[in-house]
């Protein structure tokens, strides 16, 4: 199990956590993003909602917004699929963070 907090220009990852749960053999990813309010963290959980698993057979995600923090659990059935959906989930959510940081405060759902 690993656990990192990671600074990127666009937001902090307070807490990565990757398991491997043996008695389900799956692979478990969890991180949080803090926005610091639950109106920027709900503009980018509206984004990545609609983005829906290719295989959904292989990998869940799961996400939700609490006190302005975007809370993300992922389970895969291989790491190779954890890591690829987590890289396309990262790749959209720092488009939403961007566009939050360009247009700023007041942007409706």
């Amino acid at each position: 199990m690993g656990f990192d907090s990671i600074n990127c220009s666009y937001f902090k990852y307070d807490t990565i956590a990757w398991v491997f749960d043996e008695a389900n053999s799956d692979f478990l990813g969890d991180f949080e993003v803090d926005y610091e309010s639950n109106e920027n963290a709900s503009i980018v959980y509206a984004a990545l909602a609609v983005d829906k698993e290719l295989q959904p057979d292989k990998v869940k995600r799961q996400i939700s917004v609490v006190n302005g923090k975007l809370l993300v659990h992922f389970e895969a059935v291989e790491a190779r699929f954890l890591r690829a959906s987590f890289s396309a989930f990262v790749d959209v959510l720092t488009l939403a963070t961007k566009t939050i940081e360009q247009f700023g405060q007041g942007m409706e759902l």
